[in-house]
């Protein structure tokens, strides 16, 4: 029952998110300052986080329906090739996205942009490096 609940409480928040964004950015005729974002950013999580929602329930309904497409899914997602696959993709798309988001914050700080978002930019990019280099170092003394 609880999954359930939370299963249709995430696309509910998603819509929501999605209708103040549009509805600010529909009626702020001159944003100042922090309206400037907020509505797009809202607009855009609530796409995400509706679709994302959306996703999960209709999957969960076709695994209810159909118990031997739900098994197969199963095995599919538990399957060691299919797991080792899916982590080589992820580290071949992190080695990319950490050159990738370096040239991206070069490229910004050349434009002579707002500092603040320079600055956000750059503790995002160091947060990602920081939170590998921790779990590389904690996975060197597992194993």
């Amino acid at each position: 029952m609880k999954k359930t609940i939370s299963s249709y409480f995430i696309p509910a928040v998603g819509a929501v998110l999605l209708a103040v964004g549009l509805y600010f950015m529909k009626t702020i005729e001159d944003p100042q300052g922090l309206l400037r974002a907020l509505p797009p950013i809202c607009f855009g999580l609530g796409c995400g986080i509706f679709g994302h929602g959306m996703g999960e329930i209709i999957v969960r309904s076709a695994m209810k329906h159909n118990t031997a497409v739900a098994k197969q899914l199963q095995i599919n997602m538990n399957d060691e090739r299919n797991l080792a696959i899916a982590n080589r993709a992820k580290s071949k798309a992190y080695d990319m996205m950490v050159f990738l988001f370096g040239a991206f914050i070069i490229g910004i700080s050349l434009m002579n942009i707002d500092l603040t978002l320079l600055w956000l930019l750059v503790f995002f990019y160091l947060f990602i490096l920081g939170y590998n280099t921790y779990y590389r170092i904690k996975y060197f003394k597992e194993m």
